[in-house]
């Protein structure tokens, strides 16, 4: 453990940089989603420790920084800058924030070079396929199940759209959910993006029924990402302090971890 403090894993959440005051409300409804993660990570068992643009404003700092943590979880936001992955922005897109994708990339970054477990939700699934190379579809079509609970194109907050997904056996993701096996859950999604090509090192660990890939992660070390949105108030307390406890525990005694997540 790098942390003194050995009952509460210390884990970074970058913070979310646009404003709740403008006109679109589902930046405020993602900055709300932001303090819901901070609280259930608290709840769980950890000390959250908030990474801004000035604790990240240069690789040593960074570096620096995350040797005093144990763990990172990135959470979920506005729209990733397309030009990351070599596509043009199209019209769908909402609050592309640079200084947002930088902070998120730098951090991601840091925390895989520094070898500590590293959870992505929503935006911070999309952000690491990036990140490893991959590319997303900027605005989904329709398919047989509903991932957005309003139009898209709608600028007010989404309604969550409840799905089943297939946690795949063995995976990162099935021990969060204490189902080792594999199991189906459904969950709360919103979202208008999804990950297309897969990037290269990662392997899909959750899907729904038509295809979308909802979580990946990298066999090689304790890295995983899920496409919903496990900490919405509408899930029942213990539903969704489950994931969040899990990640503390990995985070906490990350040699009994092993890279698929499962003892």
């Amino acid at each position: 453990m790098k942390s003194s403090e050995v009952a509460r894993p210390r884990i970074g959440v970058p913070v979310r940089l646009s404003s709740s005051d403008g006109p679109d409300a589902r930046v405020g409804e993602a900055n709300q989603l932001f303090t819901f993660i901070v609280d259930l990570l608290r709840e769980a068992g950890a000390r959250p420790v908030l990474l801004t643009p000035v604790s990240a404003d240069s690789a040593g700092r960074l570096a620096i920084e995350m040797q005093r943590l144990d763990g990172v979880l990135l959470p979920g936001g506005g729209d990733i800058n397309p030009r990351l992955y070599g596509q043009d922005p199209q019209d769908s897109l909402y609050d592309v924030n640079p200084e947002q994708d930088h902070l998120d990339m730098d951090v991601a970054r840091a925390t895989i070079d520094a070898g500590l477990p590293l959870l992505g939700i929503c935006r911070g699934h999309q952000l690491l396929n990036v990140l490893y190379g991959g590319t997303l579809i900027q605005d989904m079509a329709p398919t047989t199940v509903t991932h957005n609970g309003l139009d898209p194109h709608d600028t007010g907050a989404s309604e969550w759209a409840w799905h089943d997904v297939l946690l795949t056996a063995g995976s990162k993701t099935a021990s969060l959910y204490g189902s080792p096996e594999g199991s189906t859950i459904k969950v709360a999604s919103g979202h208008h993006q999804a990950v297309a090509r897969v990037g290269e090192g990662l392997i899909v660990a959750a899907v729904a029924d038509d295809g979308t890939v909802e979580a990946l992660e990298d066999p090689s070390r304790w890295v995983a990402s899920v496409q919903w949105h496990p900490e919405v108030s509408q899930l029942p307390d213990s539903d969704r302090l489950l994931p969040f406890t899990s990640f503390v525990e990995v985070c906490r005694n990350p040699t009994q971890a092993p890279p698929g997540g499962v003892q």
